[in-house]
C-alpha cells in the first residue's frame, strides 16, 4: 500500500512538473548569473579523489558510502541491505578518524564517534572528495585541519541559464527487496542573488533477499550448507532538505536546514541457526546551518560557519532469546567557526582559524552518566606558492572540557602538518611530486568514557602520525583519440598508538574498554584514468584503483597475534569502471574486489575469509522533449551472483535489478 501510494504521488508532481513547464516556457526573462572567485579561497597543494555528479549518475550506487567503495584506501565496512549501517575506514586508521563534511560543515557524533554515510542519498550530491592527511587548503575551519582524512560532499547549487526562473527534478526507481526511492529537487531563483533549493526523498523497501549460508570446519567438511532469506532488514525513510544560496559583494552565504527519519530493522549476524533477530532502530536527525564568506579584494578573506544539530536514537530489542532493551539517547551538538586568510605578499598567505564545539548526549538507561563536552580547536597555517614549489605548514592546538556529574576531565593536544609538492617540469604543471607528514588524535567517544559498566573514564586519546610521498600526472591533450589521462600513486606510512579497544574484564558479558592497541601500517595507493573519443559520438572513460596495506598489530610480542594483520583489513583491494557514452545512451560497468582478510585478531585458517568480488552493469538512455528531459536507467547489480560477506555472519545480497525514470524540468 505504500508503495502504490508513493508511486501515485510521483506521478502527480510529474503532471504539476510539466503544467508548470508549460508555463514556464513562455518566459523570456534574463537571470544575471554571478560567479564569486579569490585566488585566497583555496590553494591546494595535494590533489584529491574525486566523483563529480556525472560520475556518480553512473555507477549502480545508492548512497555516498556506496559511491566511496571505488576510491583508493577505503574499505566499506557494510551488514547488509539497503537500511544497513554503511561506515568507512580509510588507509586503517579506524572510522572515527575519518572526518565528513556536508556543504563545507563537519559532521559530529559524539557518541560512537561514526557517522552512518548510507544515510545520505547520492540524489543531490555534486560531488564527493576524498583527502589523506586533510584539504590542503589553509582556508578552512580548525576541525578541518584535525582530521586524519576527510570527506567533503557537496550538494547540489542551482544554475540557471538565460530565461530560466526554476528547475524541476524527480526520480523513481524500484528494484530488488521490494525497494521503491521517490526523490525531487525543486530550484528558484527568487532574485538575481538569491535561490532556492529544496530537495525531498522517500525510501521503502522490505530488506528481503535469498542468500546461501555456507561454513566449512576445519578438516574441510561442510558444516552448514543452506538457502535462507534475509529476515528484518526493511527500512521507511524519509529525508528534507532546503537551502538558500545568496551572492554578496565578493562573497557568499549559505543557509541549510535538513532533515531525516528512518525506522528500520537490524537483521543481525546469522550464528547458532538464528535467521532473525528483533531489534528495531529509529533515528532523527536534524540539523541547521549557515556560512558566509566575503572577500576583501585579493588580500583578505572571512568565512564564519554556525551549525546546531540534534538526534534522536531510539533503540529496541524484543529478541526473546535475549534480555529485552527498550533505550532511547538524545544528543545535542553546536558548533561555531570563523576563519580568515590573509595575503602578505603575491605568493605568500597565512591564516588564523578557531571553532567552538559544544556535545551534550542524555539517556534513559540506569545510571548513565550524561556528559558534556566543550571543544576548542585554534589552528595558525601558512602556504607558500614560489615557482616550482608548494607549501603548507599547520599546527592546530585542541583543548577538551568535559563535565560529568560535576567532575571535570581535560586533554590539550597540539598537532602540527606539513604539506610539500614540486613541478619537476617547471611551467608544464602535468607532473608534480608530493609528500606529507602530519599528526593527528582523535578523543575517545561519550560511549567509550562513558557507557553504563563497559566506558573506562580514564582512556587516552589515540595518537596517529601519517607519511605520505608520491606523484601526479595529469595531462589534458588537444589531439588524437586520448582527450585526458591521469594517474596517481602514493607510498605511505601510518601509525596509531594508545589505540582503544573493547576487553574483557574477566567474566562473561562484562567488558571495558582500554588503551592497548598499537597499529603498523605501510600501504600503496594508485588511481588512475583515461577518457578517449574513439569517434566523434563514441566516448569512452576508464577509471581503475588498487590498494596494498599491511596493517598489522604490534601491541605486545607477546600476543599470539602479533604482528598480524589487523581483522576485516585486506592487503590487496581494488575496483575498475568503464563507460561507454554513444549518443543519448550511456553503458557503464562496475567492478569491485576485495581480497583475503581475517575476522580476528589471530590471522588462523579458522577466522579467515575468503576474497570476493562484485560486477555491475547499468545502462541509460536520455530523451529530451520540448520541455523536459527524461533518463531511463536500468541495471543490474553483483551480476555474477556471488556470495559473500563484508563482515562475517552478515550476508550480503546476491544478484538484484533496479529500473529508474528521471525527468528534469
Amino acid at each position: 500500500m505504500i508503495r502504490q501510494r508513493l508511486a501515485w504521488l510521483w506521478l502527480l508532481l510529474m503532471s504539476a512538473c510539466l503544467a508548470q513547464a508549460q508555463h514556464a516556457a513562455d518566459t523570456t526573462l534574463h537571470i544575471r548569473e554571478v560567479i564569486v572567485s579569490s585566488k585566497l579561497t583555496f590553494r591546494e597543494v595535494i590533489p584529491s579523489q574525486k566523483l563529480d555528479g556525472a560520475e556518480l549518475q553512473k555507477l549502480s550506487a545508492l548512497t555516498v558510502a556506496d559511491a566511496m567503495r571505488y576510491f583508493s584506501g577505503v574499505q566499506l565496512k557494510d551488514y547488509g541491505g539497503v537500511g544497513g549501517v554503511k561506515t568507512v575506514d580509510v588507509r586503517s586508521m579506524g572510522t572515527n578518524h575519518l572526518g565528513v563534511s556536508y556543504d563545507g560543515i563537519m559532521l559530529g557524533n559524539a557518541q560512537n564517534g561514526q557517522i552512518d554515510l548510507g544515510q545520505f542519498s547520492l540524489d543531490n550530491v555534486d560531488e564527493i572528495a576524498l583527502y589523506n592527511g586533510q584539504k590542503s587548503a589553509i582556508f578552512q575551519s580548525a576541525t578541518d585541519f584535525a582530521s586524519a582524512s576527510s570527506v567533503y560532499i557537496r550538494t547540489r547549487r542551482p544554475r540557471f541559464l538565460h530565461g530560466e526562473r526554476q528547475h524541476w527534478r524527480s526520480k523513481l526507481k524500484y528494484g530488488a527487496s521490494d525497494l521503491l526511492r521517490l526523490s525531487s529537487i525543486y530550484e528558484r531563483q527568487l532574485a538575481d542573488s538569491l535561490a532556492l533549493s529544496v530537495s525531498g526523498e522517500l525510501l521503502t523497501a522490505s530488506g528481503k533477499y535469498h542468500f546461501r549460508y555456507k561454513r566449512k570446519n576445519l578438516d574441510g567438511t561442510t558444516a552448514w550448507d543452506t538457502t535462507a532469506v534475509r529476515q528484518n532488514g526493511d527500512i521507511h525513510a524519509e529525508r528534507l532538505e532546503a537551502n538558500l544560496h545568496g551572492v554578496i559583494g565578493q562573497g557568499t552565504w549559505q543557509l541549510k536546514g535538513y532533515l531525516y527519519n528512518s525506522e528500520r530493522g537490524i537483521p543481525g549476524a546469522i550464528v547458532n541457526n538464528v535467521w532473525s533477530r528483533g531489534e528495531r532502530q529509529q533515528d532523527l536527525n536534524t540539523f541547521f546551518q549557515g556560512q558566509y564568506q566575503k572577500s576583501i579584494g585579493n588580500v583578505f578573506s572571512t568565512k564564519w560557519l554556525a551549525k546546531y544539530a540534534f538526534y534522536r536514537t531510539h533503540y529496541a530489542n524484543r529478541d526473546t532469546t535475549r534480555l529485552p532493551v527498550d533505550n532511547l539517547y538524545k544528543q545535542q551538538e553546536a558548533y561555531l567557526s570563523t576563519a580568515n586568510v590573509v595575503e602578505l605578499l603575491p605568493n605568500w598567505s597565512a591564516s588564523l582559524s578557531y571553532d567552538l564545539r559544544w556535545n551534550k548526549l542524555w539517556a534513559d538507561t540506569y545510571n548513565f552518566a550524561r556528559p558534556m563536552r566543550f571543544t576548542h580547536a585554534l589552528s595558525v597555517a601558512t602556504a607558500i606558492d614560489y615557482r616550482r614549489l608548494k607549501m603548507q605548514a599547520s599546527v592546530v592546538g585542541t583543548y577538551v572540557h568535559d563535565r560529568v556529574r560535576g567532575d571535570t576531565k581535560h586533554v590539550e593536544r597540539l598537532t602540527p602538518a606539513l604539506f610539500l609538492s614540486f613541478y619537476p617540469l617547471g611551467s608544464a604543471r602535468w607532473l608534480s611530486l608530493r609528500a606529507f607528514a602530519k599528526q593527528s588524535f582523535r578523543m575517545p567517544t561519550f560511549n567509550d568514557l562513558y557507557y553504563t559498566e563497559i566506558g573506562n573514564a580514564n582512556l587516552r586519546p589515540e595518537k596517529a602520525a601519517q607519511y605520505d610521498v608520491g606523484l601526479v600526472l595529469n595531462r589534458h591533450f588537444q589531439q588524437g583519440a586520448i582527450a585526458t589521462l591521469s594517474l596517481q600513486a602514493d607510498v605511505y606510512y601510518n601509525k596509531v598508538n594508545d589505540k582503544i579497544i573493547a576487553y574483557p574484564k574477566g567474566q562473561q558479558f562484562r567488558w571495558t574498554m582500554l588503551n592497548l592497541g598499537e597499529v603498523d601500517i605501510r600501504g600503496i595507493d594508485v588511481v588512475a584514468s583515461l577518457s578517449a573519443r574513439v569517434r566523434r559520438d563514441i566516448i569512452t572513460t576508464l577509471r581503475a584503483q588498487y590498494t596494498y596495506q599491511r596493517s598489522i598489530d604490534v601491541t605486545d610480542s607477546r600476543r599470539p597475534f602479533y604482528r598480524h594483520q589487523i581483522p576485516y583489513m585486506p592487503r590487496h583491494s581494488g575496483s575498475f569502471i568503464a563507460g561507454l557514452e554513444w549518443r543519448d545512451f550511456t553503458l557503464n560497468y562496475s567492478f569491485l574486489y576485495t581480497g583475503e582478510r581475517w575476522n580476528e585478531q589471530e590471522n588462523t585458517a579458522y577466522n579467515h575469509m575468503q576474497p570476493w568480488y562484485t560486477s555491475d552493469l547499468s545502462l541509460q538512455k536520455t530523451l529530451k522533449t520540448r520541455h523536459c528531459q527524461w533518463r531511463f536507467s536500468a541495471e543490474v547489480n553483483n551480476l555474477l551472483n556471488q556470495q559473500y560477506d563484508v563482515i562475517l555472519n552478515y550476508p550480503m545480497p546476491g544478484r538484484n535489478a533496479a529500473l529508474s525514470v528521471e525527468v528534469t524540468i
